[in-house]
């Protein structure tokens, strides 16, 4: 009797699992484009300087993805020379940091700077004023993530003088 129940409770588990991935398939959206898995070659990623208006000193962008209709993020390693850090700039939805090589310090405005190493995830809230790059002495890389809200995922603002970098 007992191996009936138990056999007749995994025969109901399975029946509901079957019928969850049979809905799940159903329910999936078509967002456009094809429905295929992307594969972007790492020789196709567009790498660029970062703009003077946008960084102090050198910072290296490589572009790993742009938001699209279903994707609402996108993101980018940096590489900062030591010394370079980005301008003040603000994220509508916030923007993760996950720290791949070196050091590196973040600040939030009016608050002081945070030190940043190897491993380290940061996140910084939507519409939060701070700057992020490498410490003076120090190479840092990072993988940055931002959401999108309204097709805005990054709002640049003035550089980071001298003295508000080396407080």
């Amino acid at each position: 009797m007992k191996k009936c129940i138990y056999y007749g409770v995994v025969m109901m588990s399975v029946m509901v699992m079957m019928s969850s991935c049979a809905s799940n398939k159903t329910q999936q959206k078509n967002y456009g484009g094809s429905m295929s898995i992307e594969v972007t070659q790492a020789n196709d990623l567009p790498e660029f300087k970062g703009e003077a208006d946008k960084f102090s000193g050198t910072a290296t962008i490589e572009m790993l993805y742009m938001p699209n209709e279903a994707r609402k993020f996108s993101s980018a390693n940096v590489t900062f020379e030591p010394g370079a850090r980005t301008a003040w700039h603000t994220h509508p939805a916030g923007q993760t940091l996950v720290i791949l090589e070196g050091e590196g310090w973040v600040q939030m405005e009016g608050q002081p700077r945070k030190v940043m190493r190897k491993g380290d995830v940061v996140w910084i809230p939507p519409t939060v004023k701070h700057w992020h790059g490498a410490t003076d002495k120090s190479q840092m890389t990072h993988t940055a993530i931002q959401g999108e809200v309204d097709g805005q995922v990054v709002t640049w603002l003035e550089l980071v003088s001298d003295e508000q970098y080396a407080e």
